[in-house]
């Protein structure tokens, strides 16, 4: 087991930190809407989940960087800007396909999603390999 853990570490650390990352984002959402937004009101709901799309992209960006791809550079304004750019980046992919397959071509939402969602992890994954966690 454990050197099948060391041959895949990375990857399953990140597949880790995605879980977790997914539960901070959740209880973020979860924490504003029974508090202090309503999410019966659009706009607040909006402003939920922007606040916890971007508490859980800080989290994923430390956690990646400490515990997935160890990276052994100084922590720059550029790195986190480049990790925050490429998660818009997947965030805005996800956006347009969802709008392409659902709105447009009438696919079952929760299927795309599912599927959008595979194409998302795995990109967010090479990004953050080789684009801003380089060595």
């Amino acid at each position: 087991m454990i050197s099948l853990y060391k041959k895949y570490e990375e990857v399953i650390n990140y597949l880790i930190i995605g879980v977790l990352t997914t539960l901070v984002s959740l209880c973020t959402y979860y924490a504003l809407t029974y508090t202090v937004l309503d999410s019966s009101n659009a706009l607040e709901m909006q402003i939920a989940n922007v606040i916890s799309w971007i508490v859980s992209v800080t989290f994923a960006y430390f956690t990646n960087r400490s515990f997935v791809f160890k990276s052994k550079n100084k922590m720059s304004i550029k790195e986190a800007f480049g990790f925050y750019m490429s998660r818009v980046t997947t965030l805005l992919l996800d956006m347009g396909l969802m709008y392409l397959f659902v709105t447009i071509l009438s696919f079952n939402d929760k299927l795309v999603k599912l599927v959008v969602q595979v194409i998302v992890i795995v990109l967010n994954y090479v990004l953050s390999k080789f684009i801003v966690f380089k060595k």
